[in-house]
């Protein structure tokens, strides 16, 4: 049988950090100032890159802030705009009441729901911010490949991409190229198990 793969696209600094990237009031919490940073690095070559990501069929899987964020947003731009064409699936402990076409709330036991998502026949999953979900994916080995945007900044504090949920796992790299700004677009599968050796 084949599964649904697992996609996590993320805007990472080099420190690690992946919070509000796109634009202030997107999450300054615990005080992070430093909202829309990978705002003065967008060019054509990262636009035709996240086209390129996002012209392929897909479905959302979005933890609850990002898809609180994200409904505030895209059901005013164009409904044929693959976000709005997707479905979204939101792992939530609490109602959804929106407006957004497509949303289906997964409450309940989130592994168990997206082992589940996983096997259904479908477009791959694809997961957009969510440093919270994105925890979870990592500790119970759920993620497939990480297409990684990485900045050349340091932010000094904010949230992780690779946190509390972060286990031993090798990847191998897919594609890897540098824009003119100095963002490398480097994305990466699954591979099994660490290697270890000596020199």
């Amino acid at each position: 049988m084949n599964m649904r793969k697992l996609v996590v696209l993320t805007f990472v600094s080099l420190d690690g950090v992946m919070q509000a990237p796109g634009g202030k009031g997107e999450d300054p919490s615990g005080g992070f100032e430093y909202e829309g940073w990978s705002f003065p690095y967008f060019d054509d070559i990262m636009g035709n890159e996240m086209g390129k990501q996002m012209g392929q069929p897909f479905d959302l899987l979005l933890g609850r802030k990002t898809y609180d964020i994200f409904a505030g947003y895209w059901p005013g731009q164009a409904a044929d705009h693959p976000i709005n064409r997707a479905v979204k699936y939101v792992i939530t402990h609490r109602p959804v009441v929106t407006v957004w076409k497509e949303t289906i709330p997964l409450q309940g036991d989130a592994v168990a729901e997206i082992r589940r998502l996983k096997e259904q026949d479908g477009p791959m999953l694809q997961v957009h911010g969510s440093s919270n979900l994105i925890q979870t994916l990592l500790k119970y080995d759920l993620v497939d490949e990480l297409w990684l945007k990485i900045y050349p900044l340091t932010l000094g504090k904010g949230k992780k991409l690779f946190g509390a949920g972060t286990i031993p796992a090798a990847f191998s790299l897919m594609e890897s190229y540098a824009t003119p700004g100095g963002v490398i677009i480097a994305n990466y599968k699954r591979d099994g198990e660490i290697k270890t050796g000596s020199f």
